[in-house]
C-alpha cells in the first residue's frame, strides 16, 4: 500500500491505495463519486471518462498512483453552486440523454474539447467523443447539444 494525495473536483484526499487500484475503483468505491460509470473495464466504452489535468482519460485504465499531484474532474465536479454546467443543461434541453449511462463520459469529453477549442467543427466534436459509446441516442442529439454550447454555434 502507498499513501497518495488525490485532488478530485478541487478537493484533496489522502488515501492508502494498492499499486494495482484503478482511479475508477477509488472514485466509485472509496470516494463515492458514482457518476463515473463502470462499463467495460477495458477502455473500450468511455463510460469511465474523467478529466485529468485538462485531458479526458479512462479511469478504468488509469492507476490511482499515477494521479498524484494531478487535477481530476468528475461529472460531480462540473456543477457550481448547485447549478448544472452548460453542457449538462444542453444535454437535457436537446434530449441527448436517454438511459444516461454514457452521459458523464460524453459531457466530460466535450468539456475537455471546448476548453481547448471553444469553436470546434462537427468533425472535431465527433473525434472528441469517438471513444464514448452510446447505445441509445445515435449521437445526433449529443452532437447538437455540444454544438449549442460551443462559441461557434
Amino acid at each position: 500500500m502507498k499513501k497518495i494525495s488525490l485532488t478530485v473536483n478541487k478537493e484533496t484526499y489522502e488515501l492508502w491505495v494498492s499499486p494495482k487500484e484503478t482511479l475508477l475503483d477509488i472514485l466509485r468505491d472509496r470516494l463515492d463519486l458514482t457518476g463515473t460509470k463502470r462499463g467495460c473495464d477495458m477502455g473500450s466504452c468511455g463510460a469511465c471518462t474523467v478529466i485529468i489535468d485538462g485531458v479526458p482519460k479512462l479511469a478504468c485504465l488509469t492507476l490511482a498512483v499515477q494521479c498524484e499531484d494531478k487535477e481530476i474532474t468528475t461529472i460531480e465536479g462540473l456543477s457550481a453552486e448547485g447549478k448544472l454546467h452548460p453542457l449538462q443543461e444542453a444535454a437535457m434541453e436537446k434530449n441527448a440523454i436517454q438511459c444516461g449511462f454514457c452521459t458523464p463520459g460524453m459531457v466530460l469529453s466535450a468539456k475537455a474539447l471546448l476548453d481547448e477549442n471553444p469553436q470546434p467543427t462537427e468533425e472535431e466534436i465527433k473525434d472528441a467523443i469517438a471513444g464514448n459509446l452510446c447505445r441509445c441516442t445515435g449521437y445526433v442529439k449529443i452532437i447538437d447539444a455540444i454544438k449549442s454550447v460551443s462559441r461557434g454555434k
